[in-house]
């Protein structure tokens, strides 16, 4: 560096330290201006941008500042009621409706990006920031589409920024317990994995609400809320939770809780990209031998079939059950009749050669069958845990984002959450492709429905994302974004 350039910077750094002294207005600097990019001073912090603070995203942000090592120095949301609390909490904080705004207009004074909006907004906020080279802890799914996930994937290590999905059970010490019993044997090789969860708790397979139309809530730009999605009006009720079960904007009971329930399998298996899946859904009718067809809302119940191919960890083929809507398998037989089968409404059973283990929500409480085996058996600590488990999980991306990329383990960055949340999305590609209809004539003249994509097995390529043997489902693979929204 040069001395005069030298110079400048010293006397930048002690003009905003006068300056943060001496004027109640500027509290928070980011850590890149005190000493440049990597470089942490004893009394700095990781400035955060918070997208979406309500809700789970004002959880999240508490989390991060809590941490001790983390100051929030922006809020976005596009609904000014619900990010009240966050406001209030956080009065120094620059307040923004339009995260591009504020990426455009502040980038230089954000460290690093957490996400906490709606499934359908993920990606374009996620990559706009890492664009920037920006740090990101994304809210699971980690993305609505296949196409998405694999980009913000491929994005991380294109930027090298740190990057961290909000499944916290990934940092829980269960999955780390669970790693540790199956590398010792003690059941044996996994060959099926049964995953299920009392979701939905929000309304699903039901029809969009037709003459209901109501205007839009003060303090919410109902435009913004929408952004990649088709537009439609606003009706009560969708905002701020049950949008859930809508695909435009949600994913659905899979994206809900896939990742913090397939996570423990998929991790302690050493999953892979699955092979094919198959699915059946729950029905609704509407009349008598009238079934009702509601193709934009996510089905009441599902029970999809996902097979892995081989992996260093399994001698075959492992498959996965996935089933929702409550929707359970047979109790295990080495399971007393009073013991709870996973947490009661969600858990996890792995089926191995020699045994059985199962779990609940997060990887918690695992348990090897029959119960009584779990204090008898006594197997050495293989795995590091995250300190505060699944607390941890917000302090590991804040000080993993301060380190630098590379510099420190993480329990989910996208390298893992990428091909995990495609996993979801795969399994929703045959619950979506359940209700795909082609309209026929019969020689009468009547009108009838075919549905090619029921009571069979896609095939899915990774490698080209897509499904060989049904290309009607590839349409769900890639949306189409409203225009003026783009991944970049």
């Amino acid at each position: 560096m040069k001395k005069e350039e030298t110079s400048k910077s010293n006397s930048r750094r002690s003009f905003l330290k006068t300056t943060a002294l001496a004027t109640a207005g500027i509290s928070i600097i980011p850590r890149h201006v005190m000493g440049g990019p990597g470089f942490l001073a004893p009394s700095d912090k990781l400035v955060i941008a918070g997208i979406g603070v309500g809700g789970k995203g004002e959880s999240d942000i508490n989390s991060f500042y809590q941490s001790g090592k983390a100051d929030i120095g922006f809020l976005c949301d596009v609904d000014k009621k619900r990010a009240a609390n966050s406001v209030a909490r956080f009065p120094k904080a620059k307040f923004y409706t339009d995260y591009r705004e504020m990426l455009d207009k502040e980038a230089k004074n954000i460290d690093a990006v957490s996400i906490s909006t709606p499934d359908h907004g993920h990606a374009v906020q996620a990559l706009a920031a890492m664009e920037l080279g920006k740090p990101v802890y994304v809210q699971k799914p980690l993305t609505h589409d296949i196409y998405e996930a694999r980009q913000l994937t491929e994005a991380a290590e294109k930027y090298k920024v740190v990057t961290q999905m909000g499944n916290q059970g990934a940092s829980g010490d269960g999955v780390r317990k669970m790693r540790e019993w199956y590398d010792a044997d003690l059941i044996g090789k996994v060959h099926t994995v049964y995953v299920w969860t009392d979701r939905p708790v929000w309304p699903q397979g039901i029809p969009w609400p037709k003459g209901k139309t109501t205007a839009v809530p003060e303090g919410l730009d109902w435009d913004l809320w929408l952004n990649t999605a088709p537009y439609k009006n606003y009706i009560e009720g969708l905002v701020p939770f049950n949008w859930r079960g809508w695909w435009d904007y949600g994913t659905g009971a899979l994206g809900d809780m896939g990742c913090h329930l397939i996570e423990a399998p998929y991790r302690v298996l050493g999953l892979g990209h699955p092979k094919d899946v198959q699915c059946s859904v729950g029905s609704v009718y509407v009349d008598e031998f009238q079934r009702g067809y509601f193709p934009e809302s996510c089905p009441p119940s599902s029970h999809a079939v996902i097979t892995f191919p081989k992996t260093e960890k399994t001698s075959e083929d492992v498959t996965l059950h996935w089933m929702d809507g409550g929707i359970k398998p047979k109790r295990p037989e080495e399971l007393g009749p009073n013991e709870t089968f996973g947490d009661g409404g969600n858990g996890v059973l792995f089926i191995g050669d020699k045994g059985k283990m199962m779990c609940g929500t997060y990887g918690r409480n695992p348990r090897l069958l029959p119960t009584s085996k779990t204090d008898e058996v006594n197997v050495a600590q293989k795995y590091d845990r995250v300190p505060g488990g699944e607390e941890g999980h917000y302090s590991q991306w804040v000080e993993g984002a301060i380190a630098g990329y590379g510099k420190k383990e993480l329990s989910s960055p996208f390298e893992i959450a990428g091909p995990l949340t495609e996993t979801l999305l795969i399994a929703n590609l045959a619950i979506r492709g359940y209700d795909v209809r082609n309209e026929k004539k019969r020689e009468n003249g009547d009108t009838y429905f075919e549905y090619p994509g029921r009571d069979i097995k896609m095939l899915w390529n990774s490698e080209e994302m897509r499904v060989t043997n049904f290309d009607e489902a590839n349409q769900f693979v890639r949306r189409d974004y409203r225009d003026g929204w783009k991944l970049s």
